[in-house]
């Protein structure tokens, strides 16, 4: 059993860093403030090559695997304070473009892989209805058969990135006589007659990451937008939560590690009763307990990508990552504003954002309740 990471992943993860830090900061609280989506960081990450990392070399991407992956997504999260932007590459990476690279045709393959890895379009996964968001069979987006292919009618809402989406991966359950509703995934561009792609949705946090609504209009799509086979959508879906659950969450833990670097920092110059609060119990006890959190995460993350890599199931433990990931960084930002006191909840200081930020892990890619179902699940219950 090998803990090391390679010369190369450790290159990798420290470019990804100093890369992060340098070009992806500049003007944050302004961002945020307006929610700004930084389509400029956007395309510097596209240069830069993250976007492309677990695609195939053949439609312009890196061919890396999911280990490396992950180390470099978390170096993001690291380097980069913006959990918005991180969060909205994350989306289109996981949700689209390896839906794209699993289950896409030749042609889907080539005519939107290299446009998405390389910034020139954007992705949005529109699955999310107002009445149906964790019960997937719940969904009343309906696709009806036509000469040619399919019309479709219904409302996604909380779509990361699709205000600004080139194209949108949309489920919808196909209509077949004599049959049972059939869930199936279709691509549709944002040119589409029918389909309409709504402004930004006002959220608490990850303000920078544009959130909204794709809505459904007796729009036709043909036959080539079917992504896999009729039917095939829950199984698209259920991959892409696999890997989205592994790999998102790396933004995550870099993201904490970052509050455990700049909680020392504080705790260590910030002084009391004459001296630094570092050398408080309760304050060592709550940077300690960051620590392991960060340790145990990224175990647990970086297992999901072995066992991907070796072919291998990962829901159970892709779900276990997911959920301890999202709760300890709500936890790391939480206490983080607890030891920066009253600076931590101060707008003009970063930390009020962190914690805004961070809730939003334990809600998307399934909340951490249905992360607990799926465990109970796995283990017979």
């Amino acid at each position: 059993m090998d803990f090391e990471i390679s010369a190369e992943q450790r290159e990798l993860k420290a470019a990804v860093r100093a890369f992060a830090r340098e070009e992806l900061n500049h003007d944050l609280e302004h961002r945020d403030h307006e929610g700004c989506f930084p389509r400029e960081c956007w395309q510097k990450c596209a240069e830069f090559g993250l976007l492309g990392l677990p695609v195939p070399s053949e439609f312009g991407g890196q061919s890396q695997d999911l280990v490396t992956t992950t180390i470099a997504m978390e170096a993001l999260g690291w380097g980069c304070r913006d959990n918005g932007l991180v969060f909205s590459l994350n989306a289109q990476m996981w949700a689209v473009q390896m839906p794209l690279v699993h289950y896409g045709s030749e042609e889907q393959k080539r005519a939107w892989l290299p446009r998405l890895v390389n910034g020139k379009a954007i992705g949005a996964h529109a699955i999310t209805e107002p009445g149906a968001g964790s019960d997937v069979f719940s969904l009343t987006s309906r696709a009806v058969r036509r000469d040619g292919g399919y019309v479709l009618n219904g409302q996604k809402t909380f779509a990361t990135n699709a205000p600004v989406a080139d194209v949108a991966l949309a489920f919808a359950y196909l209509q077949r006589a004599g049959q049972t509703p059939a869930l199936t995934a279709f691509l549709v561009p944002r040119e589409t007659k029918g389909v309409t792609f709504g402004k930004p949705i006002a959220k608490m946090g990850l303000r920078t990451s544009p959130m909204g609504e794709v809505i459904f209009e007796d729009c036709f799509v043909p036959d080539a937008a079917r992504l896999g086979p009729e039917g095939a959508g829950m199984r698209i879906f259920n991959s892409a939560m696999e890997w989205e659950r592994a790999c998102i969450f790396a933004g995550h833990l870099g993201a904490m590690e970052r509050l455990l670097d700049d909680c020392i920092a504080y705790t260590k110059k910030r002084k009391q009763f004459g001296q630094p609060i570092a050398k408080f119990a309760s304050v060592a006890d709550r940077i300690a307990d960051m620590k392991v959190a960060i340790e145990a995460g990224r175990w647990l993350l970086y297992r999901v990508g072995w066992l991907t890599g070796q072919g291998k199931s990962a829901v159970l433990e892709s779900a276990m990552a997911k959920l301890f990931v999202s709760e300890m960084h709500s936890k790391a930002a939480l206490d983080a504003l607890q030891l920066h006191g009253g600076y931590g909840y101060m707008k003009e200081y970063p930390i009020e954002r962190e914690v805004r930020d961070a809730l939003s892990g334990t809600l998307y890619s399934g909340t951490s309740e249905m992360q607990r179902k799926i465990i109970a699940s796995c283990l017979g219950l």
